[in-house]
């Protein structure tokens, strides 16, 4: 896919972050676009900031976990651009600490979300790509998914994030498998960003009331999690905006893994040779040992 020139990208979590500068991206080089946040504000400046660049935009607020508002999005495409040529299942929240402190409605929001929100994405649109496709063999269509390096590793103390972000790195592999069966007009890719400064680290200001456990409060070790996480985040040395121009080179190379920080895969090779000898998780911090003892020490404090 070479040419973006009024083609069509379908964008979540497009309010900030990724997705913002994708569609950013998309709109220097005249795509349409259809903009979904579940955050009014941020949603209503991007499709200011993207209108006045010139794009033609589609705003849609929504919740990417409900299987009727993404199938109502897909309605809505089509009867305003028809067929899309990009969709970036990009919308995603964070959530950390101890795996069997998680209450079942941090399971059911993190899931709903990063999951099988980006089930829907993929369960509704690639049907009419694929159509697309077979109707038009010029048609060349990108499906893009965001999961995490949390999807290739399994850092302790968020294993309810790491658990999302492997089934998303499942799902894109076998879509990508599941494509090359049936068509070569319309390819797929999986995002593995590691801490790149984003609004993920305070998903929480989103999170519906009713996925919030009656009279819950955050744990130790979620509290930890979540300073930590703020830390590394706001640490990061590579940009959304970079990590946007990276997204666009694969699509337009037909590329699958994407890297924003291509050194970290060594953790993934240390992980994979456990694997396959048989052996014991790898400490994953014995790069970084006083990171370790501190983490240790902070939980384990009275």
């Amino acid at each position: 896919m070479n040419d973006f020139r009024n083609k069509t990208a379908v964008l979540t979590g497009a309010g900030s972050g990724f997705g913002l500068e994708c569609a950013r991206i998309g709109a220097s080089l005249g795509m349409n676009l259809v903009l979904v946040d579940v955050q009014q504000d941020a949603l209503d400046a991007a499709v200011a900031e993207l209108t006045v660049a010139g794009a033609q935009v589609l705003g849609v607020r929504m919740d990417v976990s409900k299987a009727d508002a993404m199938e109502a999005l897909g309605a809505t495409t089509l009867e305003r651009f028809g067929v899309p040529h990009l969709v970036f299942n990009n919308a995603g929240v964070g959530s950390g600490g101890l795996v069997w402190e998680n209450t079942v409605k941090d399971w059911e929001w993190v899931l709903g979300v990063n999951v099988m929100g980006v089930v829907h994405g993929v369960r509704v649109f690639t049907p009419m790509m694929l159509k697309a496709a077979e109707d038009d063999p010029a048609y060349r269509g990108h499906i893009v998914n965001t999961a995490s390096m949390a999807g290739l590793l399994n850092a302790p103390n968020m294993g309810v994030y790491n658990v999302s972000k492997h089934a998303v790195v499942s799902l894109s592999e076998t879509l990508y498998q599941d494509l090359a069966l049936v068509t070569d007009q319309v390819g797929a890719s999986v995002l593995c960003p590691y801490f790149v400064p984003t609004g993920i680290a305070h998903s929480h200001r989103n999170r519906p009331a009713d996925l919030v456990a009656a009279g819950s409060r955050p744990t130790r070790s979620q509290r930890i999690g979540q300073a930590m996480s703020d830390k590394a985040v706001s640490a990061g040395k590579v940009s959304a905006a970079e990590v946007a121009a990276k997204v666009f080179d694969a699509v337009r190379d037909r590329q699958f893994y994407i890297y924003s920080h291509p050194k970290a895969i060594a953790a993934v090779q240390t992980r994979m040779e456990d694997v396959l000898q048989a052996r014991n998780p790898t400490d994953p911090f014995a790069e970084r040992p006083e990171l370790g003892q501190e983490l240790r020490q902070a939980l384990r404090s009275s």
